[in-house]
């Protein structure tokens, strides 16, 4: 039987991540999956280690895995520094602000399975996916910034920002392995290496939605670092 590893990197995630938790373990226990949550937090300041320290002794050790770090050192550092206390077959990386429901994952699973792919990205813009709690202005933004790199670049990926993936695991090492980037425009990045590299993906519509507690962590300086990302994979890749 496979093992499905979550990622899920925290910054300030104390009211989010008992429910999230609780939620992941339901699904996997509900579809007789073994997993494991990896939680790589960056120093959280609201006490969101004390309680990822709770959801231990709760669930176990052999369910959650705890991956502190002293500071907050950016996106595609924690899922590296996550990757390395992997022990399952195949990897997924999520928010952990509720903007992905893991009601989606057992599409992912069955996606995988169809044709062996080798990544299933979730998508906003296919099929029956969607963003809610986005004024129209963030919603443009989201599909400008799409429509650009699928223009550039051309991974054949409807959405190429989106956070919500499942990975082989010796992918995920690979694709990392050569990635980059270290902030926002690390997801981009992951898959148009993943085309590159000749690796296969699928993608499956998921409904995104705008976190629930807490405050984004989207701001002016990572549009700049999403704008540089994409010219430099569009000269180098």
């Amino acid at each position: 039987m496979s093992k499905y590893s979550v990622i899920l990197p925290t910054y300030n995630e104390r009211q989010n991540l008992p429910i999230l938790v609780w939620m992941l373990a339901k699904m996997f226990e509900e579809n007789k999956l073994e997993w494991e949550v990896i939680i790589v937090d960056d120093a959280s300041p609201d006490g969101t280690l004390d309680v990822a320290k709770k959801l231990v002794r709760v669930y176990g050790k052999e369910h959650i895995i705890l991956r502190p770090r002293t500071g907050k050192l950016g996106l595609g550092t924690a899922y590296v520094h996550g990757l390395e206390s992997v022990t399952g077959d195949f990897v997924i990386i999520m928010d952990a602000d509720f903007s992905h429901h893991p009601e989606a994952i057992p599409e992912f699973i069955a996606k995988q399975k169809t044709e062996s792919f080798d990544i299933v990205t979730g998508t906003r813009y296919k099929g029956n996916g969607g963003v809610y709690g986005w004024d129209l202005k963030r919603k443009l933004v989201s599909r400008g910034a799409n429509f650009l790199a699928s223009t550039l670049l051309r991974p054949h990926v409807s959405d190429l920002t989106g956070s919500f993936r499942l990975y082989k695991k010796e992918v995920l090492q690979k694709i990392i392995s050569v990635t980059q980037s270290k902030g926002y425009v690390f997801q981009m990045e992951m898959m148009v290496r993943a085309r590159s590299l000749g690796f296969t993906i699928g993608e499956v519509p998921i409904s995104f939605v705008d976190r629930v507690y807490g405050e984004s962590k989207l701001g002016g300086d990572e549009i700049v670092q999403y704008l540089r990302g994409v010219w430099m994979l569009f000269t180098t890749v």
